[in-house]
């Protein structure tokens, strides 16, 4: 009779298991971005089953890089997330990819915490999550609790979820790069001249509602036409993805980066004053300068031309004139260089 209650007990106790693992489930088989997936994800997991360190932990080298932005620009999700080498992760999971659990010998695996996070776990689940099989990242559950996650328990309900988020993600990746496509410059991967008109309107009308300052840097290539003809197309394609990539990675998180046209870039700076926005465009001038492009055996000298505008300059009433002014500043700035070299 024993035998029976206990057996009935552990019956009761799955499907309470399989209900909370069915809800989260549930719940994030209808999000449609990275962002949402993983900040549902975490949420239900906490709620569901009252654990109090969940986190996700990305390989740094993988695919999916625009995965790794929309993670790092939740609130939520940049506490909660840590990005390791691929060298240290797979040393921490098993060969067959399924989830480990461990409570003993607990500090190799403080290599997954996020940065700045102290986390007093006494047991750890590492839950691996895999896109199109490969293996780019894990979901962690930690407690303090020794007894929480034994390396001799089942995890069975814990491969299952690390399969639905699997296919959750597969379809989130398919929505987001048809959203990717259609929002970003195909050579650079900048955000395209549409999506400029759209972002820069936005941020126009924060800037009038909040009162804040607002800068434009429209930016050109000097002499990309003759980079092309002396050392052919291929060449010039690959000077505007350097120069995409540095312009990208020298400005403010907040701040915008646009493929306007052709050679032609464009930076929206929220809260960023005319002197501050020529800092910036000095700043880049100066790097280009003492950074040509390396392109097989030649080193390409670069030069930048920049115009800027700003909200606080007069006769500014719409984003197309805070436009267009930032253009025809950079038009006087090359009719002058031109001339001087008449």
């Amino acid at each position: 009779m024993r035998n029976i209650d206990k057996i009935l007990e552990h019956i009761t106790v799955n499907e309470e298991i399989a209900k909370k693992f069915f809800e989260i489930e549930a719940g994030i088989l209808s999000v449609g971005s990275f962002r949402d997936l993983f900040e549902t994800l975490l949420q239900l997991i906490e709620e569901k089953f009252s654990i109090p360190h969940v986190w996700i932990t990305m390989v740094r080298e993988n695919d999916v890089s625009h995965l790794m932005e929309a993670l790092e620009s939740s609130h939520v999700l940049r506490e909660r997330l840590s990005v390791v080498k691929r060298k240290v992760f797979l040393k921490l999971i098993n060969e067959k990819g399924s989830p480990v659990l461990v409570n003993e010998d607990l500090k190799p695996f403080y290599a997954l915490l996020p940065k700045n996070q102290k986390y007093f776990a006494k047991s750890l689940a590492v839950v691996p999550i895999t896109l199109d099989g490969e293996v780019i990242g894990s979901l962690n559950l930690g407690d303090f609790s020794e007894s929480r996650f034994q390396p001799d328990m089942d995890t069975f309900f814990l491969s299952e979820l690390a399969v639905k988020i699997s296919i959750c993600l597969s379809n989130v990746t398919s929505r987001e790069r048809l959203t990717f496509l259609a929002t970003r410059d195909p050579l650079t991967g900048l955000l395209n001249r549409r999506e400029m008109e759209t972002m820069l309107d936005r941020e126009f009308s924060r800037a009038v509602r909040y009162g804040t300052p607002l800068a434009v840097l429209f930016i050109d290539c000097d002499e990309f036409k003759t980079v092309n003809d002396t050392y052919g197309h291929d060449c010039g394609d690959t000077l505007l993805k350097y120069l995409a990539e540095q312009i990208r990675a020298m400005i403010r998180k907040d701040d915008l980066a646009f493929r306007y046209a052709g050679d032609e870039f464009v930076v929206v700076l929220p809260n960023q004053t005319s002197k501050q926005a020529l800092k910036v465009s000095e700043r880049l001038q100066r790097y280009f300068e003492k950074n040509p492009l390396k392109f097989q055996e030649s080193r390409i000298p670069i030069s930048i031309s920049c115009g800027m505008a700003s909200t606080r300059d007069p006769d500014i009433k719409n984003p197309e004139a805070l436009l267009k002014k930032a253009d025809e500043r950079l038009y006087e700035v090359k009719n002058k260089k031109e001339s001087r070299y008449a």
